[in-house]
């Protein structure tokens, strides 16, 4: 069987097999790896009706950060169990709707690398070319897949799995009014961060009022919580981001507002906590004590539960046209001044 060496993509499959006929299931494309092909699973449900607002979880896009598709397996799981009994969620489904794809990279999941079977960086392998200094090497290269952050090679149409993300965003959430997606990584930092793009510029993007609103309404709702939200910029940039990609593709209309996010799980707080993970290559990116592992799988059912209510309402707090200047300004203050030490 393909999935023997790969749990995460057998408790996907069982998690599919429970959900029944609660879920729309497909195989965006298949991936090579270890002689096997191996699916990349898109499920959604919900309300398909266009005119609903929609959000999408998106994780195992490097496939050494298996805790992504962990967190968005977990939060699955929890739905569709309670999806049996629990009318409000039934409710909530009614009006929005969820697309996941918890294990976009699982050749490199399978082969224990960050990039793909063809040594690409997924979230290099955008056309997207930044437009101001990238760190060397980080923010993406074109020398050879056998070095980290092969974007690919120049004028080569997007991996296969870079290709099926981007068309799952641009049929399912692009086309609404409303929209978001939130995509599970980590290895960067000691905190939780929430990162919007841009990545490829410092430039502010054109939705920061809205961005600044939702900050706002989350903290206001959880005022304990313990995310830095910022623009990834303020950290680094990159060439290549899909995010960017897909949210310059929905910018051109401007009638519609697509939120793309990045939950980036601080793991450097893990190794500090147990340096001996820095010997592991799974353990820079991912927790390895099982009661620290079980506390990060519950530690973010929070944002992603508030996600979902904030997409089903987001008539409610989407900052009117008269206030759009006040989060807009509210937002440079906060985030576009000096970079912090």
């Amino acid at each position: 069987m393909p999935t023997k060496r790969l749990p995460e993509l057998i408790d996907l499959e069982r998690l599919i097999a429970q959900g029944g006929t609660h879920l729309d299931t497909s195989v965006a494309c298949t991936v090579a790896a270890g002689g096997q092909q191996l699916p990349v699973y898109v499920i959604k449900m919900g309300n398909p009706d266009p005119r609903a607002p929609a959000l999408g979880f998106f994780g195992g896009i490097h496939g050494l950060e298996r805790i992504g598709t962990h967190v968005i397996l977990a939060f699955l799981q929890g739905l569709i169990a309670r999806l049996r009994w629990d009318h409000a969620l039934q409710d909530q489904l009614a009006n929005i709707r969820l697309v996941f794809m918890p294990l976009v990279n699982p050749g490199g999941m399978w082969n224990d690398t960050r990039c793909n079977p063809q040594g690409v960086d997924l979230m290099r392998n955008s056309p997207v070319q930044a437009s101001e200094r990238v760190p060397f090497m980080l923010g993406g290269q074109r020398t050879s897949p056998r070095l980290p952050w092969y974007r690919g090679a120049f004028g080569a149409p997007m991996e296969a799995e870079s290709r099926a993300l981007c068309e799952l965003v641009e049929q399912e959430l692009l086309p609404r009014d409303f929209s978001m997606a939130l995509d599970c990584h980590s290895g960067f930092g000691l905190r939780d961060r929430i990162w919007f793009p841009h990545a490829h510029t410092s430039t502010p993007i054109a939705h920061l009022a809205e961005i600044s609103a939702l900050e706002e309404l989350f903290s206001e709702s959880y005022p304990h919580h313990n995310y830095v939200f910022e623009p990834q910029s303020r950290q680094y940039r990159t060439h290549g981001d899909l995010w960017d990609h897909l949210y310059l593709h929905a910018a051109r209309h401007e009638e519609r507002v697509f939120l793309p996010l990045t939950l980036e799980m601080g793991s450097w707080l893990w190794v500090k906590k147990n340096p001996r993970q820095m010997f592991s290559r799974r353990g820079i990116f991912n927790p390895t004590a099982a009661h620290r592992l079980q506390r990060v799988l519950r530690s973010h059912l929070v944002w992603f539960e508030f996600l979902m209510r904030a997409a089903g309402a987001h008539a409610r707090w989407l900052p009117p046209h008269d206030r759009r200047g006040h989060h807009r300004a509210r937002a440079l203050e906060r985030w576009y001044g000096p970079v912090p030490r």
